[in-house]
Order: structure tokens, then sequence, then C-alpha cells
């Protein structure tokens, strides 16, 4: 479904993702980790479109999203979740998700130009963003200013939208950032949700590993810009390239028998 191949971003002399080439399939979430600097965010942003790629492209869907600007490609179906959220503040929680419902149709509430079709229209708009709604167990805040909201409030808004999108790939940034031991799980189980559709691509960034170990079906790890590991969670973590570069430690040496 998804595919970079070779994506390369060069700052100056400064090589931030260096040649990372990966297919991600439907129904799979694959971890990004890495140690603070690694690229992780960047080839996020790369993919998303927030920046252009020296070189190497991105491919969805068997098509290149090469020039393609961040709502083109959000349209193209790649779903983006940043590390802050990115929500209409002065609006309600329902006028939000509307909004989102909204974009992914495509203007069609329009279609006709009368005042039947756009009630009509309105009305399915209506329906589809308190169903978006029900499953993400903010019902009950519909009419709340988006402002007024906790954090942990604002983020499993920022993970409606993204539903209300309907896209094929979702991308979640280290989705529990500065959430409370007690608001992150509702997180969690959200993208828990979103992994039972086998019709799905997953990304996640995280720095948690019990997180990444609960949740991964695979695991890749970036350092210095570069793929240095790319496999099933329990290989991965449990590899002397990610003990040393993503922990910190240089693995333990082996004795030899006496």
């Amino acid at each position: 479904m998804l595919v970079t191949k070779d994506l390369t971003i060069r700052f100056g002399g400064h090589v931030a993702v260096n040649a990372v080439s990966c297919t991600f399939k439907p129904g799979t979430l694959t971890a990004i980790v890495g140690p603070n600097g690694a690229g992780k965010t960047t080839y996020f942003n790369l993919i998303s479109g927030q920046l252009r790629a020296s070189a190497g492209e991105v491919i969805l869907n068997g098509a290149s999203l090469a020039g393609m600007s961040p709502s083109a490609r959000t349209r193209a179906g790649l779903g983006r979740a940043f590390q802050l959220t990115n929500l209409f503040p002065n609006l309600t929680v329902h006028e939000n998700v509307r909004l989102a419902v909204q974009a992914a149709r495509g203007g069609a509430h329009l279609r006709g130009l009368n005042l039947w079709s756009i009630w009509s229209d309105h009305k399915a708009l209506t329906q589809l963003a308190d169903e978006v709604l029900e499953a993400v167990a903010m019902a009950d805040k519909r009419k709340a200013i988006v402002a007024s909201l906790p954090h942990g409030d604002q983020r499993k808004l920022e993970v409606a939208l993204l539903m209300a999108l309907e896209p094929d790939v979702f991308m979640f940034d280290e989705p529990t950032a500065g959430m409370s031991a007690d608001e992150a799980p509702v997180i969690l189980n959200l993208i828990r949700q979103l992994k039972s559709d086998k019709t799905k691509t997953i990304l996640l960034v995280e720095h948690k590993m019990d997180v990444v170990r609960e949740l991964a079906d695979r695991i890749i790890v970036l350092h210095n810009g570069t793929l240095v590991a790319d496999g099933d969670p329990a290989t991965v973590i449990a590899s002397p390239v990610v003990q040393e570069a993503y922990l910190g430690v240089a693995p333990t040496a082996v004795k030899e028998p006496v």
C-alpha cells in the first residue's frame, strides 16, 4: 500500500534521512523507533509532504506522491496525527469532526445547489460525525468548544478527525506525548480499534517501548537518518544494533565457556 523508495533529505551538508526504502502493507502496525535526532519525525514529514525530499519518492497504492502538497496527500489516503494537536480550537467538537467528514467527501454537500440536497447531505454529514464521536467515546462532548477540552480529550478528538477522513494509512507521531498515565490508555485503545481493520496500514513513532512491544507487528529502527534494523518486535528489540543505537548501551559481551 505505502512504499518509500530511497527517501532522502539533506539540510546543507547534513543528511537527516538517508535513502530509506520500506514497504508498509495493509493490516500491519509498524513502529518507527530510534534515539532522539534519529530522523523519525523527519521521515514522517517526508511521507506526509510537510518536507520536500532531496531524493527518492513516496508511493501510495501504486501512484507516486512526488510534488503533492500535504492536503493533496491526505485526499490520496494519508492520515497524519502530529505530536501537537492540530485542531480548530474555537469550534465545537462536533464541528471539527463534521468538517473532516465533509472534507473526506470532497464538498459533495453542495452538489445540485438546491436547498433539499444541501439539507439532506447536511443531515448525512451530521449523522456520520455523530457516529465517529460515538466510536471515540466523545458523544457527550459534542457541543464543547475544543479550546476548553483537557489535553487528553484533544488527542482523542484528533484521532476522531483522522477516522472521519477515512484514510488508507494512519500515521501517529508520539500519540501519547504529554498525556497523563490515566489519559494515555484511551488513545492506545483507539489505535487498537483501528488496527483491527485489516484494510488499513498504521505507522507509529513512539519512544515508549512497552507500547511498541504491545502494539507493533513490525519495528523499523532509524539511527542518524539511516535504516539499521527491520523485523518483528522481539528480534529487533533484542538485536545488538538496537541495544546500542536505541537504548544507548553497548551489547553485552558473550562469555566463552571455561
